[in-house]
């Protein structure tokens, strides 16, 4: 869907912190704010309206995200743009720059995921929820595998396919899943990344599937958490 770039530039970000040349070092004046690299997670499966990413936050005040906003769309790392009609609402998107910064979400994720400190109960957005998958992902188990699925959270749809060994999420109904996860993020957690098969996961009530339920089960086989550091 073709969209209309906002064109108006807002001035480069002051320096605020660092004076050090090192990559990492002028990395953290971009998103080292709180809520920042947050915010692009939240832009990682393509632009999403004010609302949107303010509702995968929880705690973050409109205000604060406005003021990211400014500064992101500064440093170049995402644009406004404009839908076209019927919609013609306003949506923040990554550059391809921003898009750039991925693999280092990912790998700052996984890192982490290795700390005792790892609380799964706390509040997991629907995006972060997808990401998990790329995120989590053991390419050597699907061997031979191949399947859609899709996930309906809350009012949104994505999708997951597998083949050839490789995973692809995408936001947006699948026309032609196998099978169909409903739920919240946090219901998916244990049957996605712990040891509780997927059948006993569903009879808890929080997580349904409909679809292939045996191919469902073997999709959950192929994801696991990083072991805890010593």
């Amino acid at each position: 869907m073709k969209v209309e770039k906002i064109t108006k530039k807002e001035p480069p970000p002051a320096k605020r912190w660092y004076n050090d040349a090192c990559g990492t070092a002028l990395a953290l004046e971009f998103v080292g704010e709180r809520w920042s690299l947050l915010i692009i997670r939240e832009l990682l499966l393509g632009p999403r309206r004010f609302s949107e990413i303010r509702g995968g936050l929880p705690g973050l005040s409109a205000n604060v995200l406005t003021q990211r906003l400014q500064g992101l769309e500064a440093a170049g790392i995402l644009t406004r743009e404009t839908l076209p009609p019927p919609a013609n609402v306003q949506v923040y998107a990554l550059t391809p720059w921003g898009y750039d910064a991925e693999p280092v979400v990912m790998a700052l994720g996984r890192w982490a995921l290795r700390s005792p400190a790892h609380d799964p109960s706390l509040p997991f957005s629907r995006i972060a929820l997808m990401l998990a998958l790329r995120m989590m992902f053991h390419p050597e188990r699907a061997g031979g595998f191949a399947g859609a699925f899709g996930f309906v959270l809350g009012k949104e749809h994505y999708g997951a396919r597998i083949a050839n060994g490789l995973l692809t999420v995408s936001r947006g109904a699948l026309a032609d899943p196998d099978a169909v996860f409903a739920g919240e993020p946090n219901a998916f957690l244990p049957a996605l990344f712990g040891t509780t098969p997927l059948a006993e996961v569903v009879s808890w009530g929080r997580l349904a599937v409909r679809g292939d339920v045996a191919l469902a089960a073997h999709f959950c086989t192929l994801f696991e958490l990083p072991p805890k550091i010593a």
